[in-house]
């Protein structure tokens, strides 16, 4: 006996990964639905590469009445509207928006990092995904926390466009086919020319000169992994469609060297080191896509700071920053709470 889920934006970036990730995991099904907008209602839309169509149907009409779960990757407006009566209709919601992440009867979970959250069905029935660069860092520092206690994390990220959907991934094709053409590069989704370009702004400025998702990766952080933990961040996109990478600088309460650091995150949960101290001995972007793991490279000790390190992670952002991330925590609550595929 199998579920009957639900994928709510199952039109868009995420909600095709999603699909995607669903069949590739051979996730116990007895059902699942293709829920998007009205403009999308009636299309049919593949099911990963699992050869089976799925005929879209209008989230506004749907009853998520008998319903397992409903996968949420829509925006926080569609969340807004529609998570509650999901999850009134006894549905378990796993949101992808910002809406719910810091609520505090909302679990924010990273199954490798606080799955054990889950240890009771969600008093709301909804849980929320983390932003995409925290979901990666976390996975990362993780195992290196318990073994040596995080007091300070200082993160540049490197975040692609796909982090701003397809008409962030259409704006960086478009600029870079105009530039290349000598026609001009108009900037329309993202605040400057994004092709052979860096702009440090994502999502819109805070008063104390951060922006809203430097002020995520912080709080995040905290509510997943430890409250104590001092963050600071700056984040920044970048000219790659798929594949954030983040430069992260840790200071320890205790002493840890890089090669107890790489033995560490050799044996963890959802990591994969590629270590190697040579020309290519370390993971990009391009190559972390269609990937499950968490790449960690570039693992070496900062003598600047007493019990420092500095990592490269890498990550694919719309996996395991998005729907990989949703997909595990479906599969935690089928074995915890609705254990119908035993």
């Amino acid at each position: 006996m199998g579920y009957r889920i639900a994928v709510v934006g199952a039109t868009g970036n995420v909600g095709r990964e999603i699909l995607q990730i669903l069949a590739e995991r051979q996730f116990p099904l007895d059902e699942v639905a293709a829920v998007a907008s009205a403009r999308s209602t009636g299309n049919v839309i593949d099911f990963g590469d699992s050869g089976e169509e799925l005929k879209v149907k209008n989230l506004e009409h749907f009853d998520f009445a008998g319903w397992d779960m409903a996968l949420f990757a829509a925006g926080s407006e569609t969340s807004k509207l529609h998570v509650p009566r999901a999850a009134q209709a006894g549905c378990i919601v796993i949101d992808n928006s910002s809406l719910y992440r810091m609520d505090p009867d909302v679990p924010l979970v990273v199954p490798e990092v606080n799955g054990a959250v889950l240890s009771t069905r969600p008093p709301k029935n909804i849980i929320a995904n983390p932003n995409c660069s925290t979901a990666q860092m976390v996975v990362a520092l993780k195992p290196l926390h318990d073994a040596a206690g995080i007091k300070r994390v200082v993160v540049s990220t490197y975040q692609s466009v796909s982090g701003a959907g397809k008409a962030g991934m259409d704006e960086l094709f478009e600029q870079s086919r105009n530039i290349f053409v000598g026609d001009t590069a108009e900037a329309k989704t993202f605040t400057k020319q994004i092709a052979f370009n860096v702009i440090p702004h994502i999502d819109s400025f805070l008063d104390d000169g951060s922006t809203k998702e430097e002020w995520k990766m912080v709080v995040e952080t905290k509510k997943i992994l430890d409250p104590r933990i001092k963050v600071t961040a700056t984040c920044v996109r970048v000219p790659v469609f798929v594949g954030h990478s983040e430069s992260v600088n840790i200071e320890f309460e205790r002493e840890i060297g890089a090669d107890e650091a790489r033995s560490i995150l050799r044996e963890a949960p959802g990591i994969m080191l590629v270590d190697k101290q040579e020309d290519g001995g370390y993971v990009t972007p391009v190559e972390c896509v269609g990937d499950y793991a968490t790449f960690v490279s570039r693992v070496r000790e900062d003598p600047t700071v007493e019990n420092g390190l500095n990592l490269w992670i890498v990550s694919d952002n719309l996996r395991k920053g998005a729907a990989l991330n949703a997909v595990q925590i479906a599969e935690l609550l089928g074995r915890k709470h609705l254990q119908k595929a035993a």
